[in-house]
């Protein structure tokens, strides 16, 4: 008998919800007894995105001249015909074929499939076993936006937003904790704006509480980015008192500056965010903030910017998630006046220096408490404020382990386990 095909090979760009459907691919490919394939799973939010992902294409098929290549993602969906013009690529597929089963025959039945993404109505709730990865698993409850800020070109690879029926979310998690996950993380492109287009209207919120009392045994449950303005009253609540929510947020601010922010046609204000912070702050002191900032922005001066890098203090963020103003062609911001383009990579430099600066006090305050670790790879692993930690030995990928945090190496904690029983360290 011939060999079982090798399972395919998965290479991901971009955001948390890549990371979930890239799942959905691998299991689709396999279903279909593909072997030597390889996908490659494409971002756009950045031009810099888009160079790496052509930049692999073209090292995978030097790497690997027998394989079929495979295109997919928002960069394939927005330009397909950049992409099927590489003699490296195989096959082109936009975001909605790509998590359709029938999209994985052999051959193709066509080299580029990719319809028109603004047609779609419906957010499948594709069911998925688990993650290569152990630790945890994403879910994704939310797809697509209807915002058009000025800078952005993901609508265009995403669609409108479609939300995932509760009950497919909830069986989803509960096959997840079936399998053995502790932590799951709800993701989408603007999990926000979930549920105006399902029946009764739920919130984000709503649908949140209404997940966790149906799957009582999952021990831990992060969002993806947020956007601050959109929080509603039962998600508040969430936030302010329920101790299986993770105690780190990830906001999408953007910038601190209220005339940058307008340009870029963001729906809140710098004092929107602040005021946000102070108030999960109140609720829950130890909750940490990630953010999206963007330096070199059209317009932007020296004061504008400042204002932005003030916000890094102003609200308390730690994870920062720094971008140079990356223009996208067929958005209103890329004609928008551009002087300041020679600024935006120094400027992004210092935001990140302000970041590095905050995560080197989050460390440093984090030293000597304990922590409940989940565990990612071998001693790695994440602490409750998503904080990586390296312990003193090893476990299984998806443990939780309590957790005397000792000390810091370099840009993570180190930690040491603890006896459940007594809350002593495990070795003295």
């Amino acid at each position: 008998m011939p060999p079982p095909p090798c399972d395919p090979e998965i290479v991901t760009f971009g955001c948390r919800l890549n990371t979930y459907e890239s799942e959905v691919m691998r299991s689709h490919a396999r279903n279909a007894g593909l072997g030597n394939v390889i996908v490659v799973n494409t971002c756009a939010v950045t031009s810099e995105a888009e160079r790496q992902a052509r930049q692999a294409i073209r090292k995978l098929r030097r790497e690997n001249p027998d394989a079929r290549i495979v295109v997919t993602g928002c960069a394939a969906q927005i330009d397909p015909a950049r992409y099927a013009a590489m003699t490296e690529v195989d096959q082109v597929l936009g975001n909605r074929e790509k998590l359709q089963p029938e999209s994985w025959g052999l051959p193709p039945a066509e080299r580029v499939l990719v319809n028109d993404i603004m047609s779609v109505k419906e957010t499948a709730g594709h069911l998925i076993g688990g993650f290569e990865d152990r630790a945890r698993a994403f879910v994704q409850v939310q797809q697509g936006c209807d915002h058009r800020c000025t800078f952005c070109i993901i609508p265009y690879g995403r669609g409108p937003s479609r939300s995932v029926p509760l009950g497919a979310v909830v069986d989803q998690v509960k096959a997840l904790v079936a399998a053995g996950y502790n932590e799951v993380v709800l993701s989408g492109v603007d999990i926000t704006s979930y549920g105006p287009d399902l029946p009764g209207t739920p919130t984000l919120g709503q649908m949140v509480r209404r997940l966790l009392a149906c799957v009582p045994e999952l021990a831990r449950l992060r969002l993806s980015s947020l956007d601050c303005i959109e929080i509603d009253d039962d998600l508040w609540r969430l936030i302010e008192s329920e101790p299986r929510l993770m105690p780190h947020l990830h906001l999408s601010l953007q910038a601190g500056d209220d005339l940058i922010l307008k340009r870029m046609k963001r729906r809140h204000s710098r004092a929107d965010a602040v005021a946000f912070c102070e108030r999960v702050r109140r609720a829950r002191p130890d909750m940490v903030f990630g953010a999206d900032l963007i330096a070199g922005f059209p317009t932007e001066d020296e004061a504008m910017f400042t204002n932005t890098l003030r916000l890094v203090e102003d609200c308390g963020l730690t994870w920062l998630h720094v971008f140079p103003y990356s223009p996208r062609p067929g958005t209103p911001a890329a004609r928008m006046p551009n002087d300041n383009a020679p600024f935006r990579k120094e400027r992004a430099a210092r935001l990140r220096a302000a970041g590095a600066a905050a995560v080197r006090r989050h460390l440093a305050a984090a030293v000597g408490r304990t922590a409940t670790v989940l565990v990612e790879k071998d001693t790695l692993g994440r602490t409750e404020h998503f904080t990586e930690i390296r312990l003193d030995r090893a476990f299984a990928p998806g443990t939780l382990v309590p957790t005397r945090i000792t000390g810091i190496d370099g840009e993570r904690l180190t930690g040491r386990p603890l006896d459940t029983a007594t809350g002593s360290s495990e070795r003295s």
